[in-house]
């Protein structure tokens, strides 16, 4: 058979076939006729995760279905699967609903076979996610504070609860977006509250655009900690935020509390600008004198007019090149050492910054492009529990390789997006990695865990 005829016959067969650029000679085609294939083959293990602890199936236990049965094609335990894993893939709009809902491996994550009917498509999703109450959605907040205290084996000693609000910035005319005037634009301001030891997820907030009230502030964290004291009776909580955070009912609350403690940022005025006036006249003679950095950490006993009761007060003078920088914190730590207490247990709560970064750049968290709140706070939940998953899968999972302490881009791109080939047998499914894939040592152990896990079920 001569070339020409050989081509023709090659067509007949790959009507899809493409030629490309010859490498040494040989001729290269490109064809859309290779096996079941998926490029997400790394959610078998945030599947597997899943799986073990339950989070997902806690989220659905929230929400209340008041579809018709007979007409349900996906449960809502499916399509919550199938959006959080396409979050945690990058994938972060509903839209994208309709690109995944053949790949086999996502499937399966969801509890069906590779070639049974496609997950759900973008309007399915859309109206999972606009038809949540808001009893659902507190009963899912509960969820996630419930599987931070669950995800400790014992007791732990201390908590820190590191809280901070971040900008989601406004698509259109969603509802409850406000214009915030530091940002300039129209927004939400989410409160999240994490662990600060840890990097754990206890609690995402969708909030309006505008700064929350102290007093609202109070109420939340009063909550929070009565949930974990019921488990953990000994624990030592310390709450930390900036001057925002700082609120005289949570203040006055904490006291008598052993096992509570805070330390705050202090918004400066002039009562506490004329207590520190002699230090800082001091740090600036000595600053002109030499011209070095002169960094000051002075403490005093403080109270508002508001306050109940008096505080301690921490200051930090500097004077530098750029000119005085005076701070101020409030806290309730025994610690005798000024400088410590602001420089470790306040301004340790600056990591807090990569746990937002990865929220909101490799999770596409602010993607709020919904028209109702409730609709958007659902969509906060969805990728908080991405965040969750793969938090806990770089802690249990990975412990101990070199994608311990990675990055949520790096996981997405190193582990999550892989290739497999699915193969559906008569009596089981086949997955098959590359035995040249950069990561086989990792993904071993990483397998070879949930298989140990499974036996000791």
């Amino acid at each position: 058979m001569d070339e020409n005829s050989k081509k023709q016959s090659e067509n007949l067969l790959f009507p899809e076939l493409f030629s490309f650029d010859p490498i040494q000679g040989k001729r290269v085609e490109v064809s859309f006729t290779a096996p079941d294939l998926s490029s997400q083959g790394g959610l078998l293990l945030l599947g597997g995760l899943d799986h073990r602890i339950g989070l997902i199936d806690r989220l659905t236990g929230c929400l209340e279905d008041k579809r018709c049965p007979w007409l349900i094609d996906h449960t809502y335990d499916e399509m919550l699967t199938q959006r959080i894993f396409q979050v945690a893939c990058g994938y972060e709009d509903a839209d994208d609903c309709d690109l995944l809902r053949d790949d086999s491996v996502l499937k399966m994550c969801a509890g069906k076979s590779p070639d049974s009917s496609p997950l759900s498509s973008q309007p399915t999703m859309t109206r999972l996610e606009n038809g949540r109450s808001i009893r659902e959605l507190y009963e899912m907040g509960v969820c996630f504070v419930e599987e931070f205290i669950a995800s400790y084996d014992e007791e732990p000693e201390c908590i820190i609860l590191d809280c901070d609000e971040t900008s989601f910035n406004a698509y259109g005319e969603q509802q409850g977006t406000l214009f915030n005037d530091y940002y300039g634009e129209k927004c939400y301001m989410p409160l999240l509250i994490f662990e600060g030891i840890s990097g754990k997820m206890i609690l995402p907030m969708l909030r309006t655009g505008r700064r929350n009230k102290s007093t609202n502030i109070h109420g939340i964290l009063r909550r929070l900690i009565g949930m974990m004291r019921r488990h953990w009776k000994k624990t030592r909580f310390i709450v930390r935020g900036d001057a925002h955070f700082c609120s005289k009912e949570f203040m006055d609350w904490v006291v008598g509390k052993e096992h509570v403690k805070f330390v705050f940022g202090l918004t400066g005025n002039q009562v506490l600008n004329k207590r520190v006036k002699p230090w800082l006249d001091k740090a600036l003679k000595a600053y002109s004198e030499n011209g070095e950095e002169v960094r000051l950490f002075r403490q005093f006993t403080y109270r508002a007019g508001s306050w109940e009761h008096a505080k301690r007060v921490i200051v930090k003078i500097e004077v530098n090149h750029r000119g005085p920088n005076v701070r101020f914190i409030v806290t309730n730590l025994e610690h005798p050492n000024s400088r410590f207490i602001y420089e470790s247990p306040y301004c340790g709560g600056g990591t807090m910054e990569l746990y937002i970064k990865e929220m909101k750049v490799y999770l596409s968290a602010d993607r709020c492009s919904c028209n109702s709140f409730s609709a958007n706070q659902f969509r906060l939940f969805v990728h908080a529990a991405a965040y969750v998953l793969l938090h806990t899968l770089k802690e249990t999972v990975l412990k101990g390789t070199c994608l311990y302490n990675a990055s949520i881009l790096t996981l997405q791109q190193k582990i999550l997006s892989g290739a497999v080939h699915v193969r559906t047998l008569k009596t089981k499914i086949r997955i098959e990695f590359s035995d040249k894939h950069p990561y086989r040592n990792e993904l071993s152990l990483a397998f070879q865990r949930f298989s140990l896990w499974s036996g000791a079920a």
